[in-house]
C-alpha cells in the first residue's frame, strides 16, 4: 500500500529550519498560527504566533501573511507557481525579538540572511556633492531607494487587490456599501453613519455611545442579496466604511470564499452568490490605506 504524500510546509526562522504538515488549500491561516504556536524546540515556543510573524516570497518580493485576505492571495500565488516540485516555504520571526547578532548563528535559509538580499543598488544622482559624509549619505540613499521600491511594489499589488465589499440594506437605510472582514467579531456601523441615520442621537456627546468602550445599539435587520438576517450591531470608530460585516455575519450566512477569486462569495445558508466588489482605499495624499 502506497502512503499518500503529506502536505508539507517548510519554515525558516532566523536561527532554525523545520517543516510541518499543513494543507494550505484545505486549512486556514488560524490553523497555521495554532500549529506554529504549539511547535516544540523552537526559539518562540510558548508564544502565540499571529500577525506580523510570517512572510513569504513571490515574484522577487517579500509579502506579509497576517490574515485571511493575505492567506487567500498566498494560496492563489502558490497555485499559480510554475515550480510544483518543492513544498511551499514561509519565513517565521518573533517581531518583538531582535535578529541574531553577527557573533550568533544565523540561518542562511532565512531570507534576511541570504547573501545579497539587502544589497539594493543605489541610483546615480546628478546632484551628488562630495563631503566627509559621502559614504554615509550613499548608504542612506541605498536604503531610501529600497523603501521606495517596496512602496511601488506594495501599491502595484494593492492596485490589483482590495478589500471585499457588498452593497446591502441595514435597518431602513438602503444601498449601503459594507466591508466583509473576518478580522472583526461582530457587525459594526460607524458613528457618523449612525448619527446621520438616527441609530443614535445626532447630538451624541463624547463619553456616550461608545466613546468609553464598545456599545451594542441593539439588533437590526441586514439584507445582503435576497436574504434578510438580524444581528446585534455595535458602534465603531471605523472611518472608511459605514458598515462592517464581521465573523458574526459570516457565520450566520455560512459564507464560503474562493481562494483563487476573492470576489467569488457564496452564502451556503441559501446557496446564493453575492455580488462582491474589491475596493482600494486611498487617503487625501493618494496613499493606499490598509484596512486591518
Amino acid at each position: 500500500m502506497v502512503t499518500p504524500k503529506p502536505a508539507i510546509l517548510s519554515i525558516h526562522t532566523p536561527s532554525s529550519s523545520f517543516a510541518i504538515t499543513h494543507s494550505i488549500a484545505e486549512e486556514t491561516v488560524t490553523a497555521l498560527f495554532d500549529k506554529l504556536s504549539r511547535k516544540h524546540n523552537t526559539e518562540f515556543y510558548g508564544k502565540r504566533v499571529g500577525p506580523n510573524w510570517i512572510k513569504y516570497e513571490s515574484n522577487g518580493s517579500v509579502w506579509n501573511l497576517d490574515d485571511d485576505s493575505d492567506y487567500t492571495i498566498f494560496i492563489w500565488r502558490q497555485s499559480s507557481s510554475q515550480d510544483k516540485s518543492d513544498s511551499p516555504t514561509i519565513y517565521l520571526r518573533d517581531p518583538s525579538q531582535p535578529l541574531p547578532g553577527p557573533s550568533s548563528y544565523r540561518n542562511p535559509s532565512f531570507y534576511l540572511f541570504r547573501p545579497g538580499f539587502s544589497n539594493t543598488p543605489s541610483q546615480p544622482s546628478s546632484h551628488r556633492t562630495a563631503s566627509v559624509k559621502s559614504k554615509k549619505s550613499a548608504k542612506a540613499h541605498e536604503v531610501d531607494d529600497g523603501v521606495l521600491k517596496h512602496k511601488r511594489e506594495f501599491e502595484a499589488f494593492h492596485h490589483s487587490n482590495g478589500v471585499r465589499t457588498v452593497v446591502g440594506e441595514i435597518g431602513p437605510v438602503p444601498n449601503v456599501r459594507m466591508l466583509l472582514k473576518t478580522g472583526y467579531r461582530h457587525v459594526y456601523i460607524s458613528r457618523t453613519f449612525a448619527m446621520r441615520h438616527g441609530f443614535i442621537p445626532s447630538d451624541a456627546a463624547p463619553g456616550h455611545y461608545g466613546y468609553g468602550g464598545l456599545v451594542n445599539i441593539g439588533k437590526w435587520p441586514i439584507t445582503v442579496g435576497r436574504t434578510k438576517t438580524t444581528h446585534s450591531v455595535y458602534l465603531s470608530e471605523e472611518s472608511h466604511f459605514d458598515v462592517v460585516l464581521g465573523r458574526a455575519f459570516w457565520e450566520k450566512r455560512q459564507i464560503k470564499t474562493n481562494p483563487v477569486d476573492p470576489t467569488d462569495i457564496v452564502c451556503l445558508d441559501t446557496q446564493e452568490k453575492l455580488e462582491c466588489e474589491l475596493v482600494i482605499l486611498k487617503d487625501g495624499k493618494g496613499e493606499i490605506v490598509t484596512v486591518t
